[in-house]
């Protein structure tokens, strides 16, 4: 058993009580990997971690992340800079498809260390669970390949990563002439294959334009879903693609992006309980200002999650802190909502509410011990991470 004394302040979602809560000088009893007890005063142990009267939250889960890639593209950065948009740089050969030649020639090994390092960072930010796409390979073998990276360093590493199938990310060039081939081959060929692997538990679908429309999408995902796969959706981030309306009509469990949902789609996602996942550091990241309208989903009902969308071209940012900053700062999210929306909501986005994503006693202990003493410093202290301690299941994985 550990025990965590000297809590000056618990930040959690409460289950229970449905309300983000603020517990003060508080402890925590762990038993294995799961919390034992929580209150004041509790027995003696001598396993100890003094909090030091500091600030204690949840662990981060970030619940849309592209990890599974070999180089980084900051040429495009550059590109950006120059004027160049995101579909300027796709149109001109960039973009996805450019990291898909590097991914198909790899070796796994490699893949597979790139992959660990990268866990390492998120946990060294206080992520504790982490959904990883494929979708840098866009054939058979590569995305096979990618599953089972993902697959390897999540039997390996203490973080714990959720896997999602995403051959519907672009055309590769083979294809770039036949679009219905190649869903045909996600739908008749990579799907079941997939199942057959065993790794995968999502599905998720890049509908825009230029990109898999509404009709393509829709159909990859049902045939997902016919094999068990749990349908996710990039929806309506450069344009109202209508892919809000999508995920409501499929029952997905996400919809991420959303900069340009309409308010049919809004609806949508509520009657369907569909969650929305915001991705404000994309928007940041590709310098520009059309962030998710949080107030109007907010307002209409619509249960809210962040996530960092990790990748090698529109977004390199791995810090759930910086994407708490970024929300409060261009959503207008109040700094418990944030918390509730990277902890809690993104385990819900994920099927892991019952697990993760609060302290609650009976759940894993995913933990952070920060070196601040308020929730709101998370949010002000923009270029900083003043995290000590990271707990996964009960085990110190990270020590400032």
């Amino acid at each position: 058993m550990i025990k965590l004394e000297n809590i000056g302040s618990l930040v959690t979602y409460n289950s229970n009580l449905g309300i983000m809560d603020t517990l003060n000088d508080i402890e925590i009893i762990i038993d294995n990997d799961l919390i034992l007890e929580i209150g004041n005063n509790l027995r003696k142990i001598d396993n100890v971690i003094n909090c030091n009267h500091k600030l204690v939250t949840p662990g981060f889960v970030d619940p849309h992340t592209h990890p599974v890639f070999l180089n980084p593209r900051e040429d495009e950065f550059n590109m950006r800079l120059k004027g160049s948009t995101y579909e300027d740089i796709a149109a001109s050969g960039g973009g996805i498809r450019s990291s898909v030649s590097d991914l198909r020639n790899v070796d796994i090994s490699l893949l597979v260390s790139k992959l660990k390092s990268r866990m390492d960072c998120f946990l060294r930010y206080g992520t504790t669970t982490v959904e990883c796409k494929s979708g840098y390979g866009l054939d058979i073998e590569s995305e096979l390949k990618s599953l089972k990276a993902i697959n390897e360093v999540n039997n390996s590493h203490p973080i714990n990563m959720i896997p999602t199938f995403m051959g519907a990310h672009a055309f590769p060039y083979e294809y770039e002439k036949n679009h219905e081939g190649y869903v045909n081959l996600i739908c008749d060929e990579m799907i079941p294959e997939v199942a057959k692997q065993g790794f995968a538990v999502f599905i998720d679908v890049f509908c825009e334009k230029g990109y898999f429309n509404p009709e393509q999408s829709r159909r990859i995902l049902n045939v997902g879903k016919k094999y068990g796969l749990i349908p996710r959706m990039h929806a309506d981030e450069f344009q109202n693609s209508k892919s809000a309306e999508i995920a409501g009509e499929i029952k997905s469990i996400s919809a991420d992006h959303l900069m340009m949902v309409s308010e049919e789609g809004i609806k949508s996602l509520y009657e369907n309980n569909v969650i929305a996942t915001l991705l404000p550091g994309t928007t940041f990241f590709l310098g520009q200002s059309n962030y998710a309208p949080y107030t109007k989903l907010k307002e209409a009902g619509v249960e809210i999650a962040l996530a960092t969308d990790f990748n090698p071209g529109s977004c390199s940012i791995q810090s759930m802190p910086f994407i708490i900053s970024l929300a409060c700062l261009f959503l207008k999210m109040d700094i418990l909502d944030a918390v509730k929306a990277c902890t809690y909501t993104s385990a819900k986005s994920l099927m892991l509410e019952d697990t993760i994503g609060s302290i609650e006693e009976g759940k894993k202990a995913d933990l952070i011990i920060w070196e601040i003493d308020k929730i709101e410093d998370v949010s002000y202290l923009v270029d900083s991470t003043p995290i000590r301690n990271v707990l996964k299941n009960g085990s110190e994985v990270f020590t400032a």
